[in-house]
Order: C-alpha cells, then structure tokens, then sequence
C-alpha cells in the first residue's frame, strides 16, 4: 500500500471524496452502510459478533486495503463517530442506576483500580525493556513504556456494549462491564497526567506541571458531567410536560444529546462523558414518563452502529509500522491483556465479586479505541519530536488486533457466565418463537396423542372428562381418516352443559363447527397473533404436513408460556448475581 492507490485506476474518481457534496456522499454512506450491513450479517451467521464484520469490511474498503475510502475521506465523516459515541455513551449511562451503584459500587471501585493500574505497570515494564534492549536509550525507553501504560489502562465502550446488546446479556457479568467500560476512561486520563508528567523531562522537553495537569481533568470530567446533567434535565422537563407523540420525543431527545456533545466539543470536553451524565440523569431522577426515550434511541442506533465501525476499520493503517513498533505492539497486546486479567480477577477476589465475574471479566476488557487514539494524538502533540509518533502507530496497530478478537471475548465470556438471552422482554420471546416452542408446565402444545385433540365420534361427556382433565378451553376435532374436521371452542362447551345426562349419547360430531382455519407447528407466534386478530378469535387448530390435528393454540396459552419464559430469564439472572 504504502500511500499509493491500487484501484486509482480500476474506480471512478467519484469514489476518490476529497471533497464531500451532494451525490457523492450519499453514494458513500450507501458503500459504507450496505456492505458494512453484509459484513455485519456473514460474521453473525459464523456465529461472530456482527461488529468485528463491521470492522473488517472498514479494514478492506479503507486505508490497510483496497483504499476506496481514502484518509481525507474518512476524517470529513468525524461526525459519524461523535455522533455514534454520543449515543454509546447515553445507553451505557442508562445503564448505571444508583440501585445498582449501591449495590455493586466496592465492586466497582476495586475491579476498576486493579483492572486499569496494573496493566499499567506491566505495560510499563514491558516496553521499557524492549525498547531499551533495541535502543540502549534507558530516559526514551522509560518515557515511552510509561506513556504506553497509562494509554492501555482504558477499554472502549463501544465493541463491548454492541456484543452484550446482540446477545441480550443480563446478570452481574454484563452488570460490571458497563460500569467498568463506563469509568475506567477517567482513571486513563490521570494516568496519562502522572506519566506525561514524568516523561517530559526524561524527554528533554519542559517540565509539564502535574498539578496543572490534573486541574485540566479535573476541568474536563466535572465540566462534562455538568453539561451532560443540565441537558438530561431539559430534556426530561421538556418531554414530560410537552410531548408524548413518540416521534417528537426521539428527535427532541437526539437534538438535546447532540447538543451536549457539540457544546462539549466546542469547549474540548469530554463529549462521552456528557452522554453519558444525560443518560445517568434521566435513568435516576427523570420523570418515569420520560424513560421510554432510552428505548426510542436505542432503535435508532444500529445504522448509526454500522456506519461508525466500518470507519474505525478503514482508519486503520497497518502497513506504516515498522520491525521494532510491530515488537513493541505485539508487547503492548500481550502485556494489556494480561494485566487486565490479573487486575480484574484480583480486584474482584479482593471485593468478593460473583464468581462468573471473576473468572469471566477479563475477556470483556480487551476492547481498545476512542479514548486509547484520544491520548495517542494527546503524546503526539506533547512529544512530537521524539516518541509521539510513535506511539500513534503502535495504537493504530494495536486498536487493529484487539478491536477484531475484543468482541468475540466479549462473547466467549458472557457465554461462559451463561448471561446470553436473559434481557429480553416479553415482545421479544414472542418474536422469536414458533408454535412449536409453546409448552404448558413444560408439555409441548402440540404432539402425537395430544388431550387437545377428539375424535368426532367420541361423546360430548367424554369431551367433558378431557376438558375437566386438562388445561385446554378448546378442542381440534378429527375425522375417521384422521384429519382435521372440525373444533369446538369454549362456548359449544357451554352450550352442551344444558345437556346434562343426554350428553353421554351426544357425540361430538353434533356439537363441534366446521374447520375453517388451522397453523403449522412451524408457523411464528407474531404470525399466530395476527391469525387470533383476523379471525376474531382466541384459538386456533394446529395441523401437521398431512393435515392431522396435533393440538390447539390458545390466546391464553401462549400468554402462559411468554410469563414463564420471561420469570426463568428474570430468575435466573438473580440467581447469577447471588453466586
């Protein structure tokens, strides 16, 4: 690659955007969103998180591939990316509820301290021993490795949080990665304020004044969380006393986040923080009329999603690092992820975490990006003549391996904690299930020999006999060839109660309707709710490929098993957190 453009002259300049207008940016956010889209769908169907297809298609179509989206392109579409932190940063805030802080907050506070400094140190040591053994510059070595170390001690949000939303996790697992994820970025910056401090006379440079240092952070955190506060304020005030048609409320809400963010960007804030300040706000002190808004934004990211990891791939460069960054990179991989896994079990031994989050807690940690480039550029513009170029690089590199392996851990963890599907709602259970998922006390609704399912030439009392029997209100009616004739519903059972003795003579075949109606066992619960609405009715036969009746779908059965589905998830995440 080398800077130079393998497909200059196989593309139409209108793919070379040195300049976006009109046409050509639609045409570009259309390549990014469809094949990112694709991409996004063929890792998922590998049973790989749909991000780090997002990802590898970035690193194809961008600046370690085929180039079509060239640097300058890339960094005229920035807005992308704050915008999806913003929204990152909103949904993580949503996560921290104060009952959960105080519960979990020693937790927190020890796994977030071991996680972040002793990645620190091993980092550190690491580099600076590598490096010196290339260089023989003890003062460069030192400065570089503890740099590098303060700069591995953060995790992006946004890989980790997409993996747990894909795969609905819920329990103390999933719990402590977003308030790790969530905070560990401030301990990032403060570290970097000791280690600047600290390698700029090693350096040769000036001095840099730590304690003016940590008054900038400390400017930077409490001046973004009070930007993000106040918003969070308005916007709830505003959606619970002036709106309640949902569309006004997702566009106010955006126009409020984004509007924090911008202000925050303006003043050189720390616009996640601010979003996540507008999330915490409305999540613990707004109106509860005001939290669906979570719910509405959270529709409206996946696009937004999409768009922001295909850029970070194709920001991605590898091919400008040379023998001795690749050896420090590999270093840094090696020397993060193990510092994190010796930080994060420790810290949870120390504060008596459940036992999934000690075992399972490092491989949710592994994700580097925003904060981690943040502070590359950050050395860069402090150490530009001697070991902030490189340090950009290794990042670069670095953000290359980990965001690609981050998610799958991710998985692979929250996998092991047993936390994949327990967040789901009732709407959700109800998508995603066929008829023939539907049990009743864990007995399948429909099968060979179900009490659902009478002969016509049985008797009306034997009829009685099932139904006082079973939990069944209505009955799939067979022939003599053993197909699908006819069902009685609750009220032919009432009107053949006014039968009284006679109706051991009775048959059924006298009583029941005609068929007119049936599913499959394969047929969808939306599908089947649409059927209970059409036909006016709140059961239906369910037939199997040779129209034999296997038993009776009812509104209410259905409703049975989406309650029980959803107190087993809700159970069992409970059960997760008291381990």
């Amino acid at each position: 690659m080398n800077g130079t453009d393998p497909l200059a002259e196989l593309l139409p300049q209108a793919f070379h955007f040195s300049q976006l207008h009109g046409t050509q940016l639609v045409l570009l956010l259309g390549i990014v969103m469809f094949f990112g889209a694709i991409g996004g769908r063929l890792f998922q169907k590998l049973k790989i998180p749909q991000v780090v297809g997002y990802i590898v298609i970035g690193i194809i179509i961008g600046s370690s591939g085929f180039q079509i989206l060239r640097p300058e392109t890339i960094a005229a579409l920035d807005p992308v990316n704050s915008i999806a932190l913003a929204l990152i940063g909103f949904l993580v805030g949503a996560e921290l509820k104060i009952d959960v802080i105080k519960k979990y907050g020693k937790q927190f506070i020890g796994i977030l301290l071991g996680e972040s400094i002793t990645p620190f140190f091993i980092v550190g040591i690491a580099v600076t021993l590598v490096s010196f053994l290339f260089t023989r510059n003890m003062p460069r070595s030192i400065a570089l490795g503890l740099l590098l170390g303060a700069i591995c001690s953060a995790t992006a949000p946004a890989a980790t949080t997409d993996v747990l939303k894909e795969y609905r996790t819920r329990g103390p697992l999933t719990t402590m990665t977003f308030g790790i994820v969530a905070m560990d970025d401030a301990v990032a910056l403060i570290l970097y304020a000791i280690a600047a401090s600290i390698a700029s006379p090693l350096l040769g440079g000036a001095e840099i004044s730590f304690g003016r240092q940590l008054l900038d952070i400390a400017i930077d955190v409490f001046g973004s969380i009070g930007i993000g506060a106040a918003f969070g304020f308005i916007i709830s005030m505003v959606i619970k006393n002036l709106m309640t048609d949902e569309g006004r409320v997702l566009s106010f809400a955006l126009g409020g986040l984004l509007l924090s963010t911008g202000l925050c960007q303006w003043l050189n804030l720390d616009n996640i923080l601010a979003s996540m300040s507008v999330g915490f706000f409305l999540v613990n002190f707004a109106p509860a009329k005001t939290r669906n808004v979570f719910k509405l934004v959270d529709k409206f990211t996946p696009p937004i999603y999409v768009l922001f990891f295909v850029l970070v791939g194709a920001k991605l460069n590898i091919w400008k690092v040379s023998g001795l960054l690749a050896v420090i990179a590999v270093v840094y991989v090696l020397g993060r992820t193990i510092g994190k896994a010796i930080g994060a079990r420790l810290g949870s031994r120390i504060t008596h975490a459940p036992e999934t989050v000690r075992k399972y807690l490092p491989l949710c940690l592994l994700s580097q990006a925003g904060v981690a480039i943040g502070l590359s550029i950050a050395a860069s513009n402090d150490f530009p003549d001697s070991v902030g170029p490189e340090i950009i690089l290794i990042i670069t590199a670095t953000t290359f391996i980990v965001q690609l392996i981050g998610p799958v851990c991710v998985k692979r963890g929250v996998e092991k904690a047993g936390e994949v599907g327990l967040n789901v709602t009732p709407e959700d259970i109800l998508k995603v299930s066929l008829v023939k998922d539907v049990t009743w006390s864990g007995t399948p609704i429909c099968s060979a020999n179900n009490p659902a399912v009478v002969s016509e030439t049985s008797t009306v009392a034997q009829l009685f006999d099932n139904f006082g029997s079973h939990h069944n209100q209505a009955f799939a009616i067979s022939g003599a060839d053993g197909k699908l004739v006819g069902m009685v519903t609750l009220e032919e059972l009432r009107e053949a109660l006014l039968l009284g003795d006679v109706a051991e003579s009775v048959l059924v075949m006298d009583i029941m309707q005609d068929a007119k109606y049936f599913c499959r066992p394969d047929m969808s619960l939306p599908d089947v709710y649409q059927q209970f609405d059409l036909l006016d009715t709140e059961s239906i036969p369910i037939v199997d490929a040779e129209n034999h009746p296997i038993g009776v779908i009812e509104k209410f059965t259905v409703e049975h098993f989406i309650r029980t589905k959803s107190v087993e998830r809700q159970r069992k995440a409970e059960s997760l957190a008291q381990q």
